[in-house]
């Protein structure tokens, strides 16, 4: 069942609220997306506000820099374990092999000490 707030926000609200939720979780500005859009920051700013929708093409370019999928952008933040490992797949795949095999290893000791016991 779709929250009801959720329903009574418009499209380009989402969006925008998705594209700044992504671009804050990679510690990006605005002005560092538009850069990697070659678009301008005031850009960035009117999708994020809703004020504006990206052409199809833009949406196709902000999933690629954004590294989600274009339903991901689209999609309102899940808090399913599938959806949840992808977030922090696209946050991995931007460090170096050491810098991810040391988070990993932090987060599988993490998963073990918080896991219930006889699981």
């Amino acid at each position: 069942m779709i929250n009801k707030k959720l329903a009574e926000q418009p499209l380009a609200q989402l969006l925008g609220q998705r594209i700044a939720e992504l671009r804050k979780s990679r510690r990006w500005t605005q002005a560092q997306l538009a850069e990697r859009l070659h678009v301008e920051p005031e850009t960035i700013s009117r999708f994020e506000r809703g004020a504006s929708a990206p052409s199809l093409h833009t949406l196709e370019n902000l999933a690629s820099v954004l590294r989600v999928s274009i339903g991901d952008l689209l999609a309102h933040s899940s808090t399913a374990p599938d959806d949840q490992a992808m977030r922090i797949s696209a946050w991995l795949s931007e460090l170096k092999p050491s810098d991810r095999a040391f988070v990993t290893g932090i987060v599988q000791q993490l998963c073990e000490r918080l896991r219930p016991p006889g699981d």
